[in-house]
């Protein structure tokens, strides 16, 4: 019998058995459905005699109540409720009494996952495993009151830099030392910087975080130790599409942060959407288009805001509101500039080889642009698009792909370091 990891606390086990809880009706309620769409369909070939044998109420699947089956639904559902009642009860008791423990990596990374799946859910369910946005060093929130914060980074410099993680991901992802090289301990050697770090549910609508890291900045801002001579943001992913739609919600607010931000660094972000998404959005209407597979589409719709709003690549709450965010749609975003009087910065990554440069073949040369780093493709990380008013005005030195890397090693890779110092320095303007 599998032992359940040490790691976990109460109230992440109380968190998953929700989710267990959660699951277990929704796949009775699915392979009800199912069963009640197949009725429904051979029912249809005997007319109003075959009518009789389906539960006709508004919303019913067709399985009828009070026959074996809908029993036996019944059944399942109430015993799996009461079941899941004791638990979350018994856990519920037990988080108050196990005090506060240390995290580690292997939860963080558990928990960073959940929310970028399933973060809008757990978020409304109410569910403990659902992330709260905070700034933090070293794994450890930072109190954003000036003298509590000057007790706890009494090194702070006035070079601020706060680092943004993507989808499914967290702080502690930037790397931890050793062979991983950490891009935030790199600007703090070599130029002076102070670094902090965005931690928030990556499963939430990108414009709602961006609202709350605009404040969350803001806050910063008032509370930093000393004058700020200069803030920068380093953004991976995801998080790039978080710090436009921030810097959006800064300057419409009349933010503080938004004024002394100088430098917007970004790596691999999908500012026109991510392949994966789309090919998702496309299997959900695959399965719509049929009344058997129908209920499998509910399978696909799980998936969070923050992941439908990477199809396109959403920052603000009207690319999004009155649509369903599972139907297939074309692109209707506000078309968003780059902030005004900041150095932005786009690096892509592709998985080709350097090798293959100037003599790529005309396959080559495909793949290069669809694939990018296996998640990005090239014209996305580098803002380009079809339409020229969609497309972000990045000046020529302020581009370069990383040759020979994926997604994910954009966060470690020594020459994607060397090439964040050279821009940093100072050597280019806005």
């Amino acid at each position: 019998m599998a032992q359940v990891p040490t790691w976990l606390r109460p109230s992440d086990l109380q968190g998953l058995a929700q989710l267990a809880t959660q699951g277990t009706l929704g796949v009775a309620g699915l392979a009800e459905t199912v069963q009640g769409n197949v009725y429904k369909a051979v029912a249809a070939l005997f007319g109003p005699l075959g009518a009789k044998f389906l539960d006709s109420a508004p919303g019913s699947s067709g399985v009828k109540k009070t026959g074996i089956t809908g029993l036996a639904y019944a059944g399942v559902r109430g015993v799996t409720r009461l079941a899941g009642g004791s638990v979350n009860a018994l856990l519920a008791a037990a988080a108050p009494r196990a005090g506060r423990q240390a995290s580690s990596p292997e939860r963080e990374a558990m928990l960073s996952a959940l929310n970028g799946v399933l973060g809008d859910h757990l978020l409304a369910t109410g569910n403990p495993l659902a992330i709260s946005m905070c700034l933090r060093q070293g794994g450890e929130p930072l109190p954003l009151d000036k003298q509590a914060l000057a007790a706890r980074l009494p090194a702070a410099s006035a070079k601020l830099l706060v680092l943004v993680h993507g989808l499914c991901m967290n702080d502690g992802q930037w790397g931890s030392g050793g062979a991983d090289l950490n891009h935030g301990d790199l600007l703090a050697r070599e130029l002076g910087y102070t670094p902090v770090y965005l931690h928030y549910n990556s499963g939430l609508h990108t414009s709602s975080n961006g609202q709350q890291f605009a404040a969350l900045l803001e806050q910063l801002w008032q509370a930093w130790p000393q004058p700020i001579e200069e803030l920068s943001l380093l953004a991976h992913s995801m998080g790039g599409l978080v710090s436009r739609s921030a810097c959006h919600h800064g300057e419409q607010a009349g933010h503080l942060w938004r004024k002394g931000l100088k430098n917007l660094v970004f790596l691999g972000t999908p500012y026109h959407g991510a392949p994966l998404e789309g090919l998702g959005n496309w299997l959900d209407t695959l399965l719509v288009s049929n009344v058997v597979t129908r209920p499998f589409a509910s399978i696909g719709q799980i998936r969070s805001a923050g992941i439908t709003d990477l199809r396109h690549g959403n920052l603000l709450d009207a690319d999004w509101q009155g649509a369903d965010r599972f139907e297939r749609a074309p692109d209707v975003r506000q078309a968003l500039p780059l902030p005004a009087g900041v150095a932005c910065f786009a690096l892509a990554g592709t998985t080709l080889a350097a090798a293959s440069g100037a003599r790529a073949t005309a396959r080559e040369a495909l793949s290069q642009q669809l694939l990018g780093d296996g998640l990005v493709p090239l014209p996305s990380a580098l803002g380009q698009h079809e339409q020229a008013g969609r497309t972000l005005a990045f000046a020529p030195d302020h581009q370069w792909i990383a040759t020979g890397v994926n997604h994910m090693a954009l966060l470690k890779r020594p020459e994607v370091g060397r090439q964040l110092v050279q821009w940093l320095r100072g050597r280019a303007q806005p």
